[in-house]
């Protein structure tokens, strides 16, 4: 496996896996790139495993440690297939090919129904304090970072969001975002899912059937994870996009609901503080783009009705 590219030597690959699993991969099902290369392979014994390959970070260890466990304790994921593999500069893990699901039906029906299942996963998850390091978030969610600036550096490209100031409503919007967070207890940190949108979430009709993206693993107050999950549940990948604002609301009202929580009328206004930061995080990398203004003007009206309800 070459270490200059995230792009797997397949010989070399096809041999770690069959030391690993005792069955050689005959066939290649589909591939995708972007943070990780991941694939899907058939083995000659006719089981279907995805590998995942992406640089080593000590987060990702924590990361694997709490999708073993939360498969253990029944949550719907795909089985881990032993533990994290070191090569050269590079992690690679492996799990059964769970493919068969289908994402949720649109919202709003399915708004209340996703935050149950978010809910689930943080009701099953395991205490911060027994898996290790699940630091720095992916700083779509961390807008309490330690680097000095206003914004964190992104995590698929190589610009400083900050050397590139505007647009200043935007930056502005940011500023709010973090000022309204920071004066808020948000409590503790739960272990939660930070990126649960719906291409990362499977369905079998009502049923969660499979969690997956174990990556966007964080460790998190409780009201930023669900936060940010309800702008986002209904978006199916691609380029940026956000859930509706009627559908937020939905799952900002399941949520505590379905964990048996009382949030106050505070604690709904910083989840949707925690939202709109996933916004402006995503409205920023965007607008450094050539082609990029579109989806800045897609998602500005909803950054500032998001602001208004987080009560900035």
């Amino acid at each position: 496996m070459s270490d200059e590219t995230a792009a797997p030597d397949l010989p070399s690959l096809f041999s770690l896996v069959e030391n690993r699993l005792g069955s050689r991969p005959t066939t290649e099902l589909w591939r995708w790139s972007h943070l990780s290369t991941v694939l899907a392979l058939e083995l000659a014994d006719r089981r279907r495993v995805v590998v995942k390959i992406r640089p080593f970070a000590e987060r990702l260890t924590g990361c694997c440690r709490v999708h073993r466990l939360m498969w253990r304790a029944g949550l719907p994921c795909a089985e881990p297939l032993g533990e994290q593999i070191l090569v050269g500069d590079r992690v690679v893990t492996i799990e059964a090919l769970m493919d068969d699901g289908g994402t949720i039906e649109p919202a709003p029906r399915s708004s209340a129904r996703s935050a149950a299942g978010l809910a689930r996963f943080v009701s099953l998850a395991p205490a911060v304090e027994g898996i290790g390091t699940l630091d720095p978030p992916p700083p779509w969610v961390w807008w309490n970072h330690d680097q000095g600036r206003l914004w964190p550096l992104p995590d698929d490209r190589p610009e400083d969001l900050n050397e590139h100031p505007g647009p200043d409503w935007l930056d502005d919007a940011a500023t709010r975002v973090r000022k309204r967070l920071a004066g808020h207890d948000l409590g503790v940190p739960v272990v939660g899912h930070c990126d649960w949108e719906a291409q990362n979430v499977m369905w079998r009709g009502d049923d969660l059937y499979a969690v997956h993206d174990w990556d966007s693993v964080v460790a998190q107050p409780e009201i930023v994870v669900a936060g940010a999950a309800a702008a986002v549940h209904a978006v199916l990948g691609g380029s940026p996009g956000e859930t509706a604002i009627p559908d937020t609301a939905r799952f900002i009202d399941a949520y505590p609901a379905a964990r048996g929580l009382s949030w106050t009328a505070a604690d709904r206004e910083a989840a949707w503080a925690a939202g709109a930061w996933v916004h402006c995080f995503n409205a920023k990398k965007a607008a450094l783009r050539p082609d990029g203004g579109p989806v800045v003007a897609g998602l500005a009206g909803g950054i500032e009705e998001r602001l208004r309800r987080a009560g900035t």
